[in-house]
């Protein structure tokens, strides 16, 4: 990735503002990014990896956040102010890319730190699909818990850092009717009942969660700075489960579950390549 050294500012001149110089820390640098998108009223959520390390911050594993990129999320109603605050505040946008695809993801780069950011726009288009509509002033400074362990469980070739992150998120926090105390089972359940796909990958994840603590957790996995976890992720992955079989099931997701594996559940995330200008 090349280095950036300096770019126009706003007002078209070469150096940033003191008061618009990016932080080192990403995560320090989000919620910097979040508070200005707050004082302006628009609605801008973390999400990622660095989301979970805000929702269990006693967690020590990967604490080295150097290197992490930057995930956020907002409204196609905001998205423009949102760009604009980017700029304003110290980044580089990919013009290119954010006028293809500026309706559903915005990407920028800090060049002082030499490090993306990227914006998406309503919902997270991966293997499935979460929309964000009406979710993202639910709770501050991410998106709400059950959208979060969402984002890693819609995910079919699921990895290690993945599942630690779903396991840390069920091991800090109860399962709950709402959003408002806890990951909220009926927003998991009312993609899992109505969507045969959905069913298929979260319910062959959870399979994944707690085969992962069988055998291939170990306690560094899991630190939360030598205490316990507040619940146990194993008992909470099992009512996750129990929850999902027992909701009862649309027609829509009768029907598809006849067709089972013999038809991809899933799209396959798309990889595009990014510039700068």
């Amino acid at each position: 990735m090349t280095q950036i050294a300096s770019h126009a500012s706003p007002e078209g001149n070469t150096s940033v503002s003191q008061s618009n110089l990016t932080l080192a820390d990403p995560l320090h640098e989000a919620l910097r990014l979040i508070g200005r998108a707050d004082d302006r009223s628009l609605s801008l959520r973390l999400m990622g990896g660095l989301a979970f390390h805000v929702r269990a911050p006693d967690w020590t594993a990967r604490i080295d956040r150097s290197r992490r990129d930057i995930d956020l999320a907002t409204t196609g109603k905001h998205g423009r102010m949102v760009a604009e605050l980017l700029v304003e505040s110290g980044y580089l946008p990919d013009r290119q890319y954010n006028a293809l695809y500026g309706h559903k993801q915005l990407y920028f780069v800090d060049p002082r730190h030499d490090r993306p950011i990227d914006i998406l726009v309503d919902r997270l288009e991966m293997c499935h699909t979460i929309e964000f509509a009406g979710r993202l002033d639910l709770d501050h400074p991410t998106l709400p818990l059950a959208d979060l362990l969402l984002s890693k469980l819609q995910i079919v070739k699921i990895n290690r850092k993945d599942v630690l992150d779903a396991l840390i998120l069920l091991a800090e926090h109860p399962l709950t009717g709402d959003d408002r105390n806890g990951i909220s089972l009926p927003r998991i359940v009312a993609h899992t009942s109505t969507d045969w796909g959905w069913w298929r990958t979260v319910t062959d994840n959870l399979g994944k969660l707690r085969l992962f603590l069988r055998g291939d957790v170990g306690p560094q996995d899991l630190d939360l700075g030598g205490r316990a976890p507040r619940f146990d992720p194993g008992v909470q992955v099992d009512a996750v489960r129990a929850a999902i079989d027992s909701a009862p099931k649309t027609t829509r997701w009768r029907l598809r579950a006849r067709i089972g594996d013999r038809m991809t559940w899933y799209e396959e995330p798309e990889e595009v390549g990014h510039g700068r200008d």
